[in-house]
């Protein structure tokens, strides 16, 4: 009779566990639509740093965001977040030449925040080399936002913050 039990316990708990939604899914959707109203032209800060330009453009009939941010007198870098059925992925085209692919892992319950996490990265010659490894964006309101990246290089972590201001 226990060993009924116990599999009648697994086989409910399984159950649960089906029906659940990982909170990155249910708002995926939700945040993605987001990232398409930040169309348009973008100033910000990062503390200790010049100023960053930000551009966002709603591109492929809707099914993707193209940022591109300009830190000052550095090179370019492009991002382009999309939907992949019900997950928001993000490809980074750094200025170190190298590709991290990242995937939201949480969008917070009120839809603000979504955090990203490295999936795989493309043309990176050595994992100890300097790469993007996560990304979290937070909207403040329609006309300001935060992203915090986090660079990774021979083991050690640095967050770089950029509060980011509509430009009208």
């Amino acid at each position: 009779m226990k060993k009924q039990h116990l599999i009648l316990l697994v086989l409910v708990l399984g159950l649960g566990w089906w029906g659940t939604t990982h909170p990155a899914t249910a708002q995926s959707g939700t945040f993605f639509e987001k990232l398409k109203g930040l169309a348009g032209e973008w100033e910000g800060q990062t503390p200790g740093e010049p100023s960053v330009k930000a551009s966002y453009l709603v591109v492929s009939n809707g099914s993707a965001v193209l940022e591109t941010v300009q830190p000052a007198a550095e090179p370019s870098m492009i991002t382009v977040y999309h939907m992949d059925k019900d997950a928001l992925r993000m490809t980074h085209y750094c200025g170190s030449q190298n590709q991290p692919r990242m995937k939201a892992i949480s969008v917070s319950p009120d839809g603000k925040v979504a955090s990203f996490e490295l999936t795989d990265i493309t043309n990176l010659a050595k994992p100890t080399d300097g790469h993007m490894k996560n990304l979290e964006i937070t909207f403040l309101d329609l006309d300001h936002i935060i992203q915090k990246w986090t660079w990774v290089e021979n083991g050690q972590k640095r967050d770089y913050v950029f509060h980011l201001t509509r430009l009208k």
